[in-house]
This record gives C-alpha cells, sequence and structure tokens, in this order.
C-alpha cells in the first residue's frame, strides 16, 4: 500500500504524522513483547523467558566482541533495546501497512530517511560523547590529529560518511524492499487469476527474504554502532 505520508507545519517545521505513528506503533509492539517474555521469570528458564535470554546474550556478545569487559556492562542494555527496536521497526512494513485517502498512516519507519539518519546522528553523537567521558577532552580531540595534524581533514571526513553510511544502508535496504513488495502486489491484481498465480510464491518468497534482510541490517547496525563507540572510547 503506497502513498504520501501525512504531514502538518508548525512554526515553520514540518512534522510527519506517518513516522510518528508508525514508530509509535513499534514502541507499543516492543514494550508488549518485552513484557510478554519477561513475565514469571524463574530460575530455570522455559518458554519466552528462553527466548528473552537468548536476545539479551546475543545482543551482550556483540558487545562484548568489539569492546573490552570494564566498559561493555555500560553500553549493553542500549545495544539490547537499539536492537529489537530497529529489528522491529525493519519488519512492520511487511505485515502491517495502513493507508487512509491516498496517504500512508502506518510502515516500516526505517523506509524513511529521517528515521535511520536521526538514529545514525544519535550514535555518532554518543560515541563522541563517550569519547570524551572516557578520555577527557585533551585525549579526544587528540584523536583527530593522531598520528600527525595532517590526519585532521581525513577524521573529519571519515566521521560524515559514517554518519551518512550508517543511516543510509538501513534506509535503502529497507525502502527497497518494501517498494519491490507493492510492485509485485500491483502486478499481482493486474490481469486478474494468471498473475495472481504468478505473483503470490514471488512475493512470499520476497517477503521471507525481507524479513532476513531486515534482521541483518539491525545487526549491522548495532554492530557498528559498538564499532564506532569502542573507537572512540578505547582509541584503538
Amino acid at each position: 500500500m503506497g502513498g504520501d505520508a501525512y504531514t502538518f507545519n508548525l512554526f515553520g517545521l514540518t512534522f510527519n504524522i506517518t513516522n510518528m505513528i508508525s514508530g509509535l506503533v513499534v514502541c507499543v509492539i516492543v514494550f508488549c513483547l518485552l513484557f510478554g517474555l519477561s513475565r514469571h521469570i524463574q530460575m530455570k528458564p522455559k518458554g519466552g523467558q528462553n527466548v528473552l535470554e537468548w536476545l539479551v546474550e546475543f545482543t551482550n556478545g556483540i558487545v562484548r566482541g568489539q569492546m573490552n569487559r570494564d566498559i561493555s556492562g555500560a553500553y549493553s542494555y542500549f545495544i539490547f533495546i537499539l536492537f529489537i527496536f530497529i529489528f522491529v521497526a525493519n519488519q512492520l512494513g511487511l505485515f502491517l501497512q495502513v493507508g487512509w485517502n491516498g496517504h500512508e498512516l502506518v510502515k516500516s519507519p526505517t523506509a524513511d530517511p529521517v528515521i535511520t539518519l536521526t538514529f545514525s546522528l544519535m550514535v555518532i553523537v554518543l560515541s563522541h560523547f563517550a569519547g570524551m567521558v572516557h578520555n577527557g577532552i585533551k585525549g579526544y580531540f587528540a584523536e583527530f590529529v593522531s598520528p600527525s595534524a595532517l590526519m585532521l581533514p581525513i577524521n573529519l571526513i571519515e566521521e560524515v560518511s559514517n554518519f551518512l553510511t550508517l543511516g543510509l544502508r538501513i534506509f535503502g535496504n529497507i525502502y527497497a524492499g518494501e517498494l519491490l513488495l507493492g510492485l509485485l502486489g500491483k502486478m499481482a491484481f493486474s490481469h486478474g487469476w494468471p498473475t495472481i498465480i504468478v505473483s503470490l510464491p514471488v512475493e512470499m518468497i520476497w517477503q521471507g527474504f525481507s524479513v532476513f534482510i531486515g534482521a541483518i541490517q539491525a545487526y549491522v547496525f548495532v554492530t557498528l554502532t559498538t564499532v564506532y563507540i569502542s573507537r572512540k572510547v578505547s582509541g584503538d
């Protein structure tokens, strides 16, 4: 289901209602998912608790793979929530798209570059803040001119490219997946039953592949997040 996003202007700023609703839907799903999995915690895990503990261990493994143990604990919870949120956001538009009067109301938030670049900016700012906290202001700025002052422009360009690639990578994958699903859906109903029979299995295969891509992109995003934070903290 395609269409333009709902927007409105206030004080000279444009607000995207579609992104607000979609983000709120993701927040509700994530809350309900984690709330349901964390009920009835036992010493001998079973059912939903097993899933929750596996998710925690999975994201903790990502953090420990990039950071020293003495600092990894400070970022484990952030990476866990970030992974769950982005994973659900990537999958939302594959299973739930709501539109009205030619406008989209609910879709994957990560199919919008504004959302993905906002997450990217948050990660980059957090990594720089972590560098200042762990290394001090002097040590933080020293990294930009190490081992020579000639590295300063290269390091600045790298920071900008990290910001752009981190956000645009996930946007491109999710947007392309949903766009192709929409095109397959239109083709299915273009010439009646013959095109439905041909398009339905193709769309099911692509939807399954898109779920896989959404999971991979969530993994890549949080992995690069830990890499960027680790580089600012350790300076290695």
